[in-house]
C-alpha cells in the first residue's frame, strides 16, 4: 500500500484468498507489525471426515457488519490498516476460509484486535457454514458465538469490550474436537 491514510478493506469471494494479497493491503511505512488470522478448513469433526466446507452469506448486510467490525477495531486499537476476507461457496481441505489481516506501529495492537476481530465475525456477520462428510451427509453449522444463536455463549458483540474477550486458550476445545486425533 503507498499511502499511508488509514485504509479498510473488505472482500466476500468465490476465489481463493491470498495471504500475500492481505499481507500487501495492510501493509505500510509506519506499521511496525502485521499480525494475521487463517481460519482453514480441516479434515474432521467429532469423528466424521470432512470433504469440504460450503459457505453462503447475507452479502450487502455481512459487507457492512464487517466494515462495522473494523471500525469498531478502530474505536479499541491504533490500527493502521485492517482487512477481512471470507469465501463463500466450497472450499476445499487446507484451503482459507477467512483471512484477516491488521497492521499497527507496535505488535501488541495488531495481535489483540486481529483475535477480537475473528470473535466478532463468528458472534455477528450473517456468514453460514456447511459441512459435507465423508459419508455423504452434511450439516449447516450453527456458530454457537453467534448473537442469534440458540446456543450462543457470550462471546463478543462489536459492543464488546476488550475486557470480556475470551482468552483463546481457555476456548481452544470449546467444540470437544481434538485436532492432535485427527492428524496422520
Amino acid at each position: 500500500m503507498s499511502s499511508d491514510e488509514r485504509k479498510d478493506t473488505v472482500l466476500l469471494t468465490l476465489d481463493v484468498l491470498s495471504v500475500d494479497e492481505c499481507v500487501n493491503l495492510v501493509s505500510s511505512p509506519s506499521a511496525g507489525a502485521i499480525s494475521t488470522f487463517i481460519g482453514t478448513t480441516r479434515n474432521h469433526f467429532k469423528g466424521q471426515r470432512v470433504l469440504k466446507l460450503s459457505y453462503e452469506a447475507y452479502g450487502t448486510m455481512a459487507e457492512r457488519q464487517l466494515y462495522a467490525l473494523l471500525q469498531s477495531v478502530r474505536e479499541r486499537w491504533n490500527v493502521q490498516h485492517a482487512v477481512v476476507q471470507h469465501r463463500l461457496g466450497d472450499v476445499a481441505i487446507g484451503e482459507a476460509s477467512v483471512i484477516i489481516a491488521i497492521s499497527s506501529c507496535h505488535r501488541r495492537e495488531s495481535l489483540e484486535a486481529v483475535s477480537y476481530a475473528i470473535d466478532a465475525l463468528k458472534a455477528n456477520v450473517p456468514i453460514w457454514k456447511k459441512e459435507i462428510y465423508a459419508d455423504g451427509d452434511s450439516t449447516w453449522k450453527e456458530n454457537s458465538e453467534c448473537v442469534w444463536s440458540s446456543t450462543s455463549s457470550s462471546l463478543p458483540s462489536t459492543s464488546a469490550t476488550p475486557e470480556s474477550l475470551p482468552v483463546l486458550s481457555e476456548r481452544s476445545d470449546r467444540d470437544g474436537d481434538d485436532c492432535r486425533k485427527a492428524e496422520g
